[in-house]
């Protein structure tokens, strides 16, 4: 596959490894990479880097270089709102084009993966990313493929949604109840209020109104009724949603009519959450670690709302596989395993 021929003699073929060009004191660095089809252009180029014969490859008819696979792979596993460069020493990366969840068809990546000299490889699904956030990476181990193995590859991915989208953030008009006599009789500040506020002004969206509201069911209640009949899209309750005799917003959402989805979740922070739906308008009950930690179960959940996704108990549940933080001291979260499986 690989034969060594005079430069002259190159012009169409494909270069089977780089070629470095040096200039002492000032610059060591690639002058072509491998899989560059040589054109009349590069024979003075080449010979001027001192290559009078060169290694090419000579592929025969049912194979394809790593860098068309690449190419090829990237197609058929791009989805909206993500894009795919060059490949660089065989290797094409994924990135995303705006902010938003990423999806990733686990089952399917599985499958792909199981193709003779197919490698992909993608951050964790439902994970929020920016623009330019490389989600994915994909190349073949060999030089070569058959392309059988690709055609094998894109004949799935035609059977299936894509494997790899960016949902964008939707952009929401969320109300916001903060609970608390302490906080309504001004005993003590309201320290969720600008917590709350800023993580979804990060996500795209507004709290177009915001009660403070003393412990009492009734009044809980009806502020929580009034926002939905406003037009509030999510209405988030902040504040009393522990067991204790006191922490009265869990009834007070019952108290409405709502339909409970969970309370309770099995991640670590963020046990103490309520998800409910009064007239299609997801309920929120934040417990008190989303006023003091960068990610719990407010970024697990929310994200996935956000991106227009209806959230059942099943969801919730299946966090308990990754729902531990690590509590690291500088956190790190989207770019760790948490809330992830």
């Amino acid at each position: 596959m690989v034969q060594i021929i005079p430069v002259e003699e190159a012009v169409g073929k494909i270069l089977s490894h780089d070629i470095t060009r040096i200039v002492p004191g000032e610059f060591k660095g690639r002058a072509f990479k491998k899989g560059h089809m040589i054109t009349d252009e590069d024979v003075p180029k080449l010979k001027q880097l001192g290559k009078d014969h060169i290694y090419v490859l000579n592929l025969c008819e049912g194979l394809v270089h790593e860098n068309l696979a690449a190419e090829r792979i990237a197609k058929a596993i791009c989805g909206p709102c993500l894009k795919f460069g060059e490949p660089n020493q065989g290797k094409i990366e994924l990135t995303s084009q705006l902010s938003g969840l990423l999806k990733i068809d686990v089952s399917l990546l599985q499958k792909l993966n199981e193709i003779p000299d197919v490698t992909i490889a993608t951050l964790l699904t439902n994970q929020p990313v920016c623009v330019g956030t490389t989600v994915a990476g994909t190349r073949i181990i060999p030089l070569f493929t058959r392309e059988e193995n690709l055609l094998r590859l894109e004949d799935v991915c035609r059977q299936h949604a894509p494997l790899i989208t960016v949902k964008p953030f939707l952009p929401f008009r969320v109300g916001l109840i903060t609970t608390g006599t302490e906080v309504f009789h001004g005993r003590i500040p309201d320290g969720f209020g600008p917590i709350v506020r800023s993580k979804f002004k990060a996500m795209g969206s507004e709290i177009y109104r915001q009660d403070i509201v003393p412990d009492e069911i009734p009044i809980i209640a009806e502020a929580i009724s009034r926002q939905v009949s406003e037009g509030a899209q999510l209405v988030v309750l902040t504040g009393g949603m522990s067991v204790d005799p006191d922490d009265l917003t869990p009834a007070s959402i019952r108290a409405t009519g709502a339909s409970v989805i969970s309370y309770g979740a099995p991640t670590y922070p963020g046990a103490m959450f309520m998800l409910a739906e009064l007239n299609g308008v997801p309920i929120l009950g934040l417990p008190g670690c989303t006023m003091y930690h960068k990610a719990t179960i407010f970024e697990l959940v929310v994200t996935r709302l956000l991106a227009g996704e209806r959230v059942t108990r099943s969801d919730i549940i299946a966090l308990g596989h990754g729902g531990l933080c690590a509590g690291c001291q500088n956190c790190h979260y989207p770019n760790c395993g948490f809330g992830k499986s």
